[in-house]
């Protein structure tokens, strides 16, 4: 079995959605893999990782305004560190995922046709963000 592992840093600009889809695509090629599992781990708990709709913009922003109104920021959460947006921040990762596994074959992520993967950015300002891709096939 081979194991191939590469460490993704993902600038984000404040709260939003960022599709990593062909990064991740394109890690699965250099590693050479044709049948196998690619895992992601995102090393935060302010951010998370999504699959989702890719097509239409207006799913994603339907997603934000629903996660907005679920986990205001506007509560007074015993937390805030860094500012309004720690907890929610927070809670927000704890409702979503930091890690995804996608099946690979043919040398390719194994997606449906309207889906691509997203890190999710939950804190106001810009940050650097980590994801370890590791395959294995």
């Amino acid at each position: 079995m081979t194991h191939y592992q590469k460490l993704l840093r993902i600038s984000t600009t404040g709260k939003s959605l960022h599709n990593i889809t062909a990064k991740i695509e394109a890690i699965v090629a250099e590693s050479g893999v044709e049948t196998g599992l690619c895992t992601l781990f995102l090393r935060h708990t302010s951010a998370s990782l999504l699959i989702q709709e890719n097509a239409d913009p207006d799913v994603l922003r339907d997603l934000a305004n629903f996660m907005a109104k679920i986990v205001p920021e506007s509560a007074h959460y015993i937390h805030d560190t860094e500012g309004p947006d720690d907890m929610p921040a927070h809670i927000r990762t704890a409702l979503t995922h930091t890690s995804e596994t996608i099946p690979i074959n043919r040398g390719h992520l194994v997606l449906g046709t309207w889906q691509g993967i997203y890190v999710w950015e939950h804190r106001q300002h810009n940050h650097h963000r980590e994801l370890v891709v590791h395959i294995s096939g």
